[in-house]
């Protein structure tokens, strides 16, 4: 297992910018690191706990869509290709957080994804590893749309005459 930090305990320390932020364009959630458009314009204000407490939130969403696309189904094999292709993981990082480092890192030159220890999960099982890097990634993003308009946007009162 690689000694170095990694989606976890190394990033929860930085920014969770995935450099494409779309919050400037007005998205309401980024499509680069989908944190919500206060998250980050705020950011450098928050302190350890605020920012801990965005990074569960991210982790939990992402691997959420992960575990539903895609099985790990030899951990020994999925930790040997992270070190092959020199990916940082720790032993604290799931199973699903270790898979989307290998998908977004390697996805464009996968093959067989039985090859890294892995297993798409049916209906996505003849998808290519990039269409399911891009397939997780969109659902990612459309489940932290759903979270920040379930916890963060008003309803406005309904407009209209009652009866």
């Amino acid at each position: 297992m690689s000694q170095r930090p990694s989606d976890g305990a190394r990033l929860r320390t930085r920014t969770p910018c995935a450099g494409r932020c779309s919050t400037t364009y007005g998205d309401l959630v980024c499509r680069g690191c989908k944190r919500f458009a206060h998250e980050v314009v705020d950011w450098n204000r928050y302190g350890a706990e605020a920012k801990d407490a965005v990074w569960q939130r991210l982790l939990m969403l992402r691997d959420q869509v992960v575990a539903g696309r895609i099985e790990v189904i030899d951990r020994c094999l999925l930790e040997s290709q992270l070190q092959r292709h020199r990916i940082p993981f720790s032993g604290q990082d799931s199973d699903a957080s270790r898979v989307w480092l290998l998908l977004r890192r390697g996805s464009r030159h996968m093959g067989v994804l039985a090859l890294y220890g892995l297993r798409a999960l049916p209906p996505h099982d003849e998808l290519s590893p990039l269409q399911l890097r891009d397939l997780i990634d969109a659902d990612y993003q459309r489940l932290s749309e759903a979270h920040y308009e379930r916890y963060f946007v008003l309803h406005q009162p309904a407009t209209g005459r009652q009866s």
